[in-house]
């Protein structure tokens, strides 16, 4: 059950370790579930690499799933009209014609099933 939400609006690189410093210093954190992508690259990398030594020095287990389980399986956008979609399971990137604003929500017990110890980034677009 959600306990508490963080919001921040600073880059990823910048609210993770500020986050999970509040997090650490208030609760023994065994596990963590996390979206591996879609979205942006740097976002990933970084969270990845976060979570990952996290995991090593604190010994805590990670779980992830696509982003799609945090946005109701809805569009997320990728560049310009660029989108990610997720099809009958299988993620793909389309061209939609108009802007569609996706809201991540944080849901209120997590459905562990949707999670796997399969952790890597998911990269969907090639690097430019």
């Amino acid at each position: 059950m959600c306990i508490e939400q963080i919001e921040s609006s600073e880059k990823t690189s910048e609210a993770l370790p500020k986050i999970f410093e509040q997090i650490l210093k208030r609760f023994t954190c065994k596990r963590v579930f996390f979206a591996r992508g879609p979205g942006s690259f740097m976002a990933i990398k970084i969270t990845y690499i976060f979570l990952r030594t996290l995991a090593i020095t604190k010994g805590i287990e990670l779980f992830a799933s696509d982003g799609f389980y945090f946005s109701h399986d809805l569009p997320i956008k990728a560049m310009g009209k660029l989108y990610f979609v997720k099809e009958n399971g299988t993620i793909a990137v389309k061209i939609l014609p108009e802007p569609i604003e996706t809201l991540f929500f944080l849901p209120q017990t997590i459905e562990e099933h949707c999670f796997s110890k399969e952790i890597e980034p998911l990269y969907i677009l090639p690097a430019i």
